[in-house]
């Protein structure tokens, strides 16, 4: 009798500890997926419309960038430097070693227009800090929001020019709102 007591006892403790075990796993796993791999986040303002709106969530892909450069039109998350825990969301227009420029409300890359930019909603009203040429270092990029009338991003001090290591990473698939699911388009 005391013999059945104990296995059953045996029993029901290897079963918690295999719960635990099960558990633990879970979790490094979660820890391993967030820091390396995905993140979601949630666009919040106008300032990527009409690409991204306002309470879009998004997978971001952590680990692409390991394995291969930025390109420009890549759609990119990065962290505020000004407020913890908040996240910008932009498009990579200049890239290293490129010469940026804001004249009459177009961008020039190296003096020449870039004509391929087709996700400015609008000419923009200022250059801001781009309205004088800003030559970009080894690792930098120069980031635009698509609705770029109302968009603090490379032009506005606060945020500035944006170094390799600042990038948290690529937009890759919107998961909400339902009726938009799908992979964001980058070009």
């Amino acid at each position: 009798m005391a013999r059945r007591r104990r296995e059953k006892e045996h029993g029901i403790f290897r079963e918690l500890l295999g719960w635990i075990v099960y558990i633990l796993i879970i979790i490094g796993l979660s820890y391993l997926i967030i820091t390396y791999v995905g993140q979601r986040t949630m666009v919040s303002g106008q300032s990527m419309e009409p690409t991204l709106s306002n309470g879009d969530n998004l997978i971001v892909d952590k680990i692409s960038y390991r394995f291969r450069d930025p390109q420009r039109y890549d759609i990119i998350v990065f962290p505020y430097k000004y407020e913890e825990d908040t996240y910008y969301i932009k498009r990579i227009i200049g890239m290293p070693g490129e010469t940026v420029q804001v004249i009459g409300g177009y961008v020039y890359i190296n003096g020449e227009l870039l004509e391929s930019d087709i996700y400015g909603a609008e000419p923009m009203e200022s250059g801001q800090l781009a309205d004088q040429p800003i030559t970009l270092g080894a690792d930098e990029y120069f980031v635009l929001g698509d609705n770029r009338n109302h968009s603090s991003d490379s032009r506005d001090p606060s945020v500035g020019v944006l170094k390799r290591s600042d990038l948290l990473g690529r937009a890759w698939v919107r998961i909400y709102p339902f009726d938009k699911i799908g992979f964001i388009r980058h070009e």
